[in-house]
């Protein structure tokens, strides 16, 4: 008599939240899903977009160095205006799972993981080298569709940082306010708040091999 044949049983899931997961699971992956099965992190981002988990390395440090000085500027103005800014928070559209870089509420997000994409007045992005299709095109329209009112982006290219802020207008976002580093931004709404773009970068670093300028007494 022939014997039957057994598949093997499938790989479990694991107990506790885990990256792993990413390597054997193929279905179509969703905000929530990402939620339960994969660790929360302070390192890369993790996104969740048409059923792709997106994992997203953090930026160079111009980036890291504007963000963090425009999230705390920006803040304070916002909070003066009743609302609440915070930084690469979990923000989620349907099954999408989005990290902006500048996420502004208008309810707090105390005790919260995630916040529903309907609550966010604004949501900003720092533009990444590797990254300008997705900062500068794709999110501001994947922002746009979800009815975000107001899309905020800094452009650090060439050193030369740029702010543009658009608001949600039959769909789309048109330009409202723009500035260049040397120059003023200034906006009116959701809040409103200026700086010169120049302001958020520090000093570059010297190159790599330079030597110690400091010399033995």
């Amino acid at each position: 008599m022939a014997q039957a044949a057994f598949a093997p049983d499938p790989e479990p899931e694991p107990a506790e939240p885990s990256f792993d997961v990413l390597r054997w699971r193929d279905e179509p992956w969703t905000a929530q899903l990402a939620l339960d099965l994969l660790p929360e992190t302070n390192g890369p981002k993790v996104e969740v977009l048409s059923g792709s988990v997106i994992v997203t390395p953090h930026a160079g440090y111009d980036h890291q160095d504007a963000e963090l000085d425009l999230a705390y500027l920006l803040k304070q103005a916002a909070r003066r205006a009743k609302l609440w800014l915070y930084l690469e928070a979990n923000v989620v559209s349907g099954d999408d799972l989005f990290i902006p870089d500048i996420v502004v509420l208008r309810v707090p997000g105390g005790g919260r993981t995630t916040m529903d994409i309907g609550h966010a007045v604004l949501l900003g992005e720092v533009v990444s080298p590797g990254n300008r299709r997705k900062d500068i095109i794709d999110r501001p329209r994947e922002y746009a569709e979800a009815g975000v009112p107001f899309f905020l982006r800094v452009d650090l290219r060439n050193r030369v940082p740029t702010i543009a802020l658009f608001e949600l207008v039959d769909g789309e976002y048109r330009p409202q306010a723009a500035a260049a580093a040397g120059t003023t931004f200034v906006m009116r709404n959701p809040f409103e708040f200026s700086i010169d773009p120049g302001d958020l970068l520090g000093e570059e670093a010297p190159p790599e091999d330079a030597k110690d300028s400091g010399g033995e007494g």
